[in-house]
């Protein structure tokens, strides 16, 4: 009697998230630990079709420029920081961006991916007129600085975190990617030594939103945190967006779930495996799912590699992400996949959807003549 019980629940749960009803935090947790994957696969390839009828999968052809790797935080999943001093620390000098900037223009590129570590001596200037350099020489789109270096920025400058946002829109940032999102909760944050909390995360984007930026949200699983971790992560997204949707302003345009590489990080001791496929497909529909106020899910084809990436596009996402033409945060910790723009294109045909490239904000570029 108890398992008919509890299959009538589960068929109710995933009736009341067909009508698009917002279930309670252990309705979710029933949902992702007892459904069937094809049974979320097919819920969240419905949004995904409710959201984007028109069968357009979206990419980006752009460069993710690390423009320095010193940082004051220690996170213990990263193996790309080091810290300050260190004989391995390098800062990119201007000329050398523009170089790589000039690159990624010559194979079809629409902007750049700017992010780097906390560092405490470089002054607001420094960004300020990159920034406007960049406008003035490219007038590229200028997707850079995650909430933990506008963190980071904040607590170095002694602004908050709207001022310095402020000053950056005013030198040409035109949006702001999700790095340091992994999970918001700080219980998990504290064990992997994360130096902004996610209220700090969180208030940094809701700046942002306020200023008028478009953001993107990320969250990165597998590195420790528990079911109930990553739900809460999920609500916190949804709230802050709920607002921000109410204040009139875009604010997410697109939610990113990747996975934990371990590979020469402290914590890969600990955590050497790499999540399951099967798993980062469900949490990718469950995501779809539960955000369905953010309207663009990307699949991290990155981090699992392009077999699995096109099975995520039935999984609900809309977009397969970059052709990360240049990549060093997540491949020194081990994820070395690559594609072309033709791949990921072949890709996006070959799964039975229509190839279209944007920018980073998601706005779609207009088709070659």
């Amino acid at each position: 009697m108890s398992m008919m019980t509890e299959a009538t629940t589960l068929t109710e749960l995933l009736e009341r998230i067909a009508r698009r009803e917002h279930l309670s935090h252990d309705e979710w947790k029933t949902v992702i630990t007892e459904a069937e994957t094809e049974d979320l696969r097919r819920l969240a390839d419905a949004l995904r079709r409710e959201l984007n009828p028109d069968g357009v999968v979206t990419y980006v052809v752009d460069r993710n420029i690390n423009y320095t790797n010193v940082c004051f935080s220690v996170c213990n999943f990263c193996a790309f920081y080091r810290k300050p001093g260190h004989e391995e620390g390098y800062v990119l000098s201007y000329d050398e961006i523009y170089a790589k900037v000039e690159e990624m223009i010559a194979v079809g590129g629409s902007g750049v991916l700017m992010q780097g570590g906390l560092h405490p001596d470089l002054p607001l200037e420094w960004y300020t007129t990159l920034l406007s350099e960049l406008k003035q020489r490219y007038g590229i789109h200028l997707h850079c600085f995650s909430p933990t270096e506008i963190y980071g920025m904040s607590k170095t400058f002694g602004l908050t975190s709207e001022e310095v946002i402020r000053e950056l829109v005013a030198a040409g940032l035109d949006s702001i990617p999700g790095g340091g999102g992994e999970i918001l909760v700080d219980e998990i944050r504290r064990k992997r030594r994360t130096e902004c909390n996610g209220q700090e995360w969180l208030e940094a984007m809701e700046a942002a939103h306020r200023v008028g930026l478009k953001t993107t949200a990320t969250m990165m699983i597998g590195y420790g945190e528990t079911i109930d971790q990553r739900i809460q992560h999920l609500e916190l997204l949804r709230q802050l967006q709920e607002r921000t949707l109410t204040s009139g302003q875009p604010g997410f345009v697109s939610f990113i779930p990747w996975t934990f590489q371990p590979d020469n990080t402290p914590i890969g001791k600990v955590i050497p495996t790499r999540l399951p496929a099967e798993e980062y497909l469900r949490w990718l529909a469950l995501s779809r799912l539960y955000l369905n106020n953010i309207p663009n899910v990307q699949v991290s084809w990155l981090t699992v590699g392009l077999a699995d990436g096109r099975r995520g596009l039935h999984f609900g996402a809309n977009d397969i992400g970059s052709t990360m033409i240049e990549e060093n945060v997540i491949s020194k910790a081990g994820a070395n996949h690559k594609a072309t723009e033709e791949m990921l294109r072949d890709v996006i045909i070959g799964e039975g959807f229509i190839p279209r490239k944007r920018k980073a904000d998601y706005t779609r570029l207009p088709l070659a003549s």
